[in-house]
C-alpha cells in the first residue's frame, strides 16, 4: 500500500446536526455516519480488505486494511464518546468513525466553515422545559472541495422545504 487515497464525501454523505440554538438562530454541524464509513472502505479497498475491531468495552476502535504488498494488515486507532440516546451503539460508532478519519475518510469535514442559520431562516421555539429547539431539517445542497480534497472551499444548504438557508463562497 504506497498512498492509499479516499473520496472526497458526496453531498448526500454529509448529514447537518443542530449545534447551538437561541432565539437568534442555531449552528449547524456537519458529520457523516459509520454506513458511509463503511462503504467507502468497502469501494475502495474492497469488502475483504478491512476490518473492524473493538477494544475497552467499545471505546476504541481499530480499522485496519489489508496491505497486498507487505502481506500484513495496518492499523489505525481511536476512541469515541457514548451518544444520549443508546449509549453502548453510539460509543462503538463514535470510535469506528473516528478510526476511518484517521485512514482519511471525511478527515476534510475538519475544515468546514462556522455555519449559522439565523432565525429568520429556520423555526425556533421553546418546548415545554424552557429550552430552544428546532424541528427543521438541514441537507447540503452542494459541497465543493480544493484540487487535493483535503480542504472545503464551498458549500449550500437547504431546508427540508427545500428553500436555501447558508451559501459560503458562492457555489
Amino acid at each position: 500500500m504506497e498512498k492509499l487515497e479516499f473520496r472526497t464525501l458526496k453531498a448526500n454523505e454529509i448529514e447537518c446536526r443542530v449545534g447551538t440554538i437561541n432565539e437568534k438562530g442555531l449552528t449547524l454541524l456537519l458529520y457523516k455516519d459509520a454506513r458511509c464509513d463503511m462503504n467507502i472502505l468497502d469501494e475502495t479497498v474492497g469488502c475483504l480488505n478491512w476490518k473492524r475491531e473493538h477494544t475497552r468495552d467499545n471505546a476504541n476502535c481499530i480499522v485496519s486494511i489489508y496491505d497486498e504488498n507487505k502481506k500484513e494488515w495496518v492499523s489505525k486507532e481511536d476512541t469515541g464518546k457514548e451518544s444520549f440516546n443508546e449509549a453502548e451503539k453510539g460509543l462503538a460508532s463514535d470510535s469506528f468513525k473516528r478510526a476511518c478519519v484517521n485512514w482519511g475518510i471525511g478527515r476534510n469535514l475538519y475544515t468546514a466553515p462556522f455555519i449559522y442559520i439565523p432565525a429568520s431562516k429556520c423555526k425556533i421555539s421553546k418546548n415545554n422545559k424552557d429550552k430552544f429547539i428546532t424541528l427543521d431539517k438541514f441537507y447540503i445542497e452542494v459541497i465543493k472541495y480544493s484540487d487535493d480534497g483535503n480542504e472545503i472551499i464551498g458549500l449550500a444548504i437547504k431546508n427540508q422545504k427545500n428553500e436555501r438557508v447558508y451559501i459560503w463562497k458562492k457555489v
